[in-house]
C-alpha cells in the first residue's frame, strides 16, 4: 500500500501540504483532483522521488515497479513502434544482453546463458511484444503506416502520445497519469479508458475530464485546505459526498447566483412593509443561509454567461455541395466531400468523428477560416460567429494585458465597464492589466473565451474549448453552454459537456459529414468495432449504427426481465421536458419584468407626489384644487402599488416552485 505519515511540503513560501495523513490500497484506482496549484503534480514528483518532503514519509513497497509519462520528447530518427516499445526497458535489456551473448566468437558462447535469456524473455512477452505494441498505438491514433515513421517526424500532441505509450507499455505495480486526456481525442480516450479498467495495478490518475475520471477510478484523493481528504467511488460519487458535506444539494452552485439575486430584490423591495414583512423575513433567512454556505466554497467558485444574441438569423448558414480542404499551390486535398448542410435557429449539435476524420477542417470551413474548395455556402444576414480553437489562445499576445485584448475588441468602451467584465471571468485588479505571458494555459484559454462572449455571438463554433481547463472552469463553460441561446456546434473530447450541452450528434466518417443516429455509448461501441475492423486484414470499417442497429443493440444487451430502453427516445423525451419547463418559465420571467418596470415607474410617480405635498405653499388656499388632485393620486399609487406588488409576490412564488 501507499501511506502517507504526518507530510508536509511548501514550495517557495507557499505551504502546499500540511500534516497529511493517507493510506492507499493495492489495486485502487485513484483520481487525484484540486485547484490549479494546490499541489496535485508535486505530489506526483514525491512518489517518483524527485521532491522530498519537508516533514513526514510516504512508503510504499520497494519492489513495486512505477511507470509514468515522461514530459520531453527527444527528436529521434527510431521508429514510432520502436520507441513505445522502449518502454519495457526490462525486455529491452534482455534483448541487449542476448544480443551480446550471442555476439561472442564461437566456442565462447555461454550456452546456459543464452537459454536463460530465452526463458526471461518468453516470461516477458517478448514474442508478443510488436503485436501489443501496434494495438496500443492504433488505440491511441496511430496507423499503422505512422508506426513506421520517425519520432522526430511528429509533432508536440503526437509526442506526448508515444510517451504516454511507453508508459503503457511499461510492466508496472504503480501508474502515474498526469493529465493523460489532454493530447487526445474522444475516440482515443475511450480507448485509453478501457485499457486502464483492465489495469492490474494501483494507478494515479490527474485529470479535469470528470467522464474519464467516473469511467476509470474507485478512489478520489481531494486536494483541499492543504490536506489530502479520501472519498470512496468514482467522481460523480465524490460530488454527492462533497455536496453533503457542504450542505448543498447537487446543482445548487448554477442556481444559487440567480437566487441570491431574486431574495434580494425580495428584501429591498418589502422590508420597510408591515404587510409583507414576514414574507420578506422568510427570504432574509434564506439570503442569509445562502451568504454562509458560500465561504465555504469560494475558492472553487467560477461562473459566467453568454450574453443574449442581438439577432437570430434563420438559417444562419447553408452549404450545398461543398468540397472542404485545403489548396496548396495548384494541389487541392479534399478532406470531406458533398457536404449539404444547413444550421437553422437554436440547434446544438454535437461534431464526432475519429482523429483526422476532418472535424477541425469542417469547423474552420464553416467559420470562413478557410474557403470552399467547391459548392457554395450562403451566411444569414446578422450573422456573427463566435469561433473557439486552441489557435485562437496561441493567437493571444503574450506581452500585452487582458484589458489591452478587451480594449482593441472594444475601443469606445469605458475602461471600468471592461475591467468588470474581465472581473466577471476572473481576472482581477492588475491582474487585468498585467502581461499574460505567465498565465496558465486555463487562464488564456478563459481570456479567449470571454472575447468571444463580448461580441455576443448568434453561433458559436468549439473545437476542444476544454483543453487546459481545470474541473471548475469546465464545469461553468458547462453551465453557460447549456444556457446559451444561440446555435452550438462543438467538437469535444470531453463527454460531460457533450451530453450537457448538444441534443443531436453528426459525425465525419469516410470522408462525408452524416447524421449519427445515436448517443455517445452507441458511438463508443462503434469506435471499438472501426478498431477492431481496422487490426483485422482487409476488413472494412464498422457501419454507422442506424435506428434499426441500435434498437437490437441495446435489446441484445438489455436484462431479461427489462424492455429494452431507446436512448434516442429517452432523450427526445428529455428535450421537451426542458422545452417545457423554459415554456413555462418565459411567461412568468417576463410578466416579472414588466411588473418591475411598473413598479418603478409607480415608485417614482408616489415620490413625486409626496415631494410636492412636502411644500409648505401646497397648503395654500389658491392651490386646493391642486392639493385634492395630489391626494387622490397619492392614493391611486398607494392602491395601485399594492396590487401590482402583490402579485408580483405571485409570480415569483410560482417561479421560485418552478425552479425547485
Amino acid at each position: 500500500m501507499i501511506r502517507f505519515q504526518q507530510v508536509s511540503l511548501q514550495r517557495g513560501i507557499k505551504p502546499l501540504l500540511e500534516n497529511v495523513d493517507l493510506t492507499l490500497n493495492p489495486g485502487d484506482k485513484i483520481g487525484l483532483i484540486g485547484a490549479n496549484g494546490a499541489g496535485k503534480s508535486s505530489l506526483f514528483a514525491m512518489l517518483r522521488d524527485e521532491l522530498h518532503p519537508d516533514q513526514g514519509s510516504i512508503d510504499f513497497p520497494a519492489r513495486w515497479r512505477m511507470a509514468y509519462v515522461a514530459q520531453e520528447t527527444p527528436a529521434l530518427e527510431r521508429a514510432a513502434l520502436e520507441y513505445a516499445i522502449d518502454g519495457d526497458a526490462h525486455l529491452r535489456q534482455l534483448e541487449a544482453e542476448l544480443a551480446e551473448a550471442e555476439a561472442q566468437p564461437d566456442g565462447e558462447h555461454d550456452g546456459n546463458r543464452i537459454a536463460e535469456l530465452h526463458t526471461a524473455l518468453a516470461d516477458a512477452d517478448a514474442y508478443t511484444v510488436r503485436s501489443r505494441a501496434e494495438q496500443l498505438l492504433l488505440g491511441l491514433g496511430f496507423s499503422l503506416e505512422q508506426m513506421q515513421r520517425p519520432v522526430a517526424s511528429f509533432s508536440g500532441g503526437w509526442r506526448m502520445r508515444l510517451n504516454l505509450a511507453q508508459a503503457l507499455m511499461c510492466p508496472s505495480d504503480l501508474l502515474l497519469l498526469d493529465e493523460p486526456t489532454n493530447h487526445l481525442d474522444l475516440d482515443a480516450i475511450i480507448w485509453l479508458e478501457d485499457w486502464l479498467k483492465r489495469y492490474a495495478g494501483t494507478l494515479l490518475i490527474i485529470s479535469h475530464d470528470r467522464d474519464f475520471l467516473d469511467g476509470v477510478v474507485n478512489v478520489i484523493v481531494h486536494i483541499d485546505d492543504r490536506k489530502l481528504k479520501r472519498y470512496s467511488g468514482n467522481y460523480s460519487a465524490f460530488e454527492r459526498q462533497r455536496s453533503a458535506q457542504l450542505e448543498l444539494m447537487a446543482g445548487m452552485i448554477e442556481k444559487q447566483q440567480r437566487q441570491r439575486a431574486h431574495l434580494q430584490s425580495f428584501i429591498d423591495r418589502f422590508k420597510a412593509k408591515a404587510t409583507k414583512a414576514r414574507q420578506a423575513q422568510s427570504r432574509m433567512k434564506a439570503l442569509s443561509k445562502m451568504e454562509e454556505l458560500a465561504p465555504l466554497r469560494a475558492a472553487a467558485e467560477f461562473s459566467f454567461e453568454f450574453r443574449e444574441p442581438l439577432s437570430a438569423p434563420n438559417p444562419l448558414l447553408v452549404m450545398e455541395k461543398v468540397n472542404a480542404g485545403y489548396r496548396i499551390e495548384d494541389d487541392e486535398k479534399i478532406i470531406v466531400r458533398g457536404i449539404d448542410f444547413s444550421l437553422q435557429n437554436g440547434q446544438r449539435i454535437g461534431l464526432l468523428g475519429v482523429n483526422g476524420a476532418g472535424k477541425s477542417t469542417l469547423i474552420k470551413t464553416v467559420a470562413g477560416e478557410i474557403d470552399p474548395l467547391s459548392g457554395t455556402a450562403r451566411l444569414g444576414k446578422g450573422l456573427v460567429i463566435g469561433y473557439f480553437a486552441q489557435h485562437q489562445v496561441e493567437m493571444l499576445r503574450h506581452d500585452e494585458s487582458p484589458l489591452w485584448h478587451m480594449t482593441r475588441l472594444a475601443p469606445d468602451v469605458r475602461e471600468q465597464e471592461l475591467r468588470n467584465f474581465l472581473g466577471s471571468f476572473n481576472f482581477n485588479g492588475t491582474m487585468a492589466s498585467s502581461p499574460i505571458a505567465p498565465f496558465s494555459g486555463g487562464e488564456k484559454a478563459r481570456l479567449a473565451l470571454a472575447l468571444i462572449v463580448w461580441q455576443r455571438p448568434n453561433l458559436l463554433l468549439l473545437d476542444e474549448p476544454t483543453n487546459h481547463l481545470d474541473l471548475e472552469t469546465r464545469e461553468a463553460l458547462t453551465m453557460a453552454l447549456a444556457q446559451f441561446e444561440g446555435t452550438l456546434v462543438l467538437v469535444s473530447h470531453d463527454r460531460h459537456l457533450l451530453r450537457a450541452t448538444t441534443d443531436q450528434f453528426l459525425i465525419v466518417a469516410d470522408g462525408k459529414l452524416q447524421d449519427f443516429d445515436g448517443d455517445l455509448d452507441d458511438y463508443k461501441d462503434w469506435l471499438f468495432k472501426t478498431k477492431l475492423a481496422a487490426r483485422s486484414e482487409g476488413a472494412d470499417a464498422a457501419p454507422l449504427p442506424s435506428k434499426a442497429t441500435s434498437s437490437a443493440t441495446s435489446a441484445a444487451t438489455a436484462s431479461p426481465e427489462a424492455p429494452a430502453v431507446d436512448r434516442k427516445e429517452q432523450k427526445r423525451l428529455e428535450a421537451e421536458q426542458r422545452q417545457k419547463m423554459s415554456a413555462l418559465k418565459k411567461p412568468i420571467e417576463q410578466r416579472i419584468k414588466r411588473l418591475d418596470e411598473q413598479i418603478a415607474k409607480l415608485n417614482a410617480r408616489k415620490a413625486d407626489i409626496d415631494a410636492r405635498l412636502a411644500s409648505p405653499d401646497i397648503y395654500d388656499a389658491a392651490n386646493k384644487e391642486e392639493l385634492k388632485t395630489l391626494i387622490t393620486d397619492q392614493a391611486y399609487c398607494v392602491k395601485e402599488l399594492d396590487q401590482l406588488e402583490n402579485e408580483w409576490l405571485e409570480q415569483q412564488d410560482a417561479l421560485e416552485q418552478l425552479q425547485a
